[in-house]
């Protein structure tokens, strides 16, 4: 009886420590920014070059990059079921998440695509490997020239 009594407190303590997960179709607000039922998830250790970004391609002409970014990740989402699992809340209130779509990890598929940095500040480097194999083969942004999101970030908001 003991053992069962354990047993609970133990399953019961487990689930109220378990991270959320949201499910659902999701919206792209941005490069590393989706929508599930309202609710607004940052895709966590990966940092998307902005919306209003623009990058330089291999001949220096300009394109917009954050815009492409987040039509490439729409894309990829399609109209498919996207599950989250939070692993902490930003400055802002919003879910930080790793995300998955078909059994696809989305915040290192960005990376692998090009679209979004190893953001090692709050990954450790944890997608260092996929965004070294998007600049060997040119993918995104790495095709040409680009500001990184950050300091982009820091001078259009001083």
């Amino acid at each position: 009886m003991v053992h069962r009594l354990w047993w609970v407190v133990v399953s019961v303590v487990g689930l109220a420590l378990a991270q959320p997960v949201l499910v659902g179709r999701a919206s792209v607000v941005d490069g590393d920014t989706l929508e599930i039922q309202g609710s607004r998830i940052r895709l966590w250790g990966v940092d998307a070059v902005e919306s209003s970004q623009s990058c330089l391609d291999a001949q220096g002409q300009a394109w917009a990059c954050g815009r492409r970014a987040a039509f490439a990740l729409a894309d990829f989402l399609g109209q498919r079921t996207v599950r989250c699992q939070e692993k902490d809340r930003d400055r802002y209130g919003r879910v930080v998440a790793v995300c998955s779509v078909g059994g696809v990890e989305l915040n290192r598929w960005l990376v692998e695509q090009g679209w979004a940095l190893d953001y090692t500040r709050y990954s450790g480097g944890h997608y260092r490997q996929a965004e070294a194999e998007a600049r060997l083969h040119r993918r995104g942004i790495w095709q040409g020239r680009f500001q990184e999101p950050s300091a982009f970030r820091r001078l259009a908001n001083p």
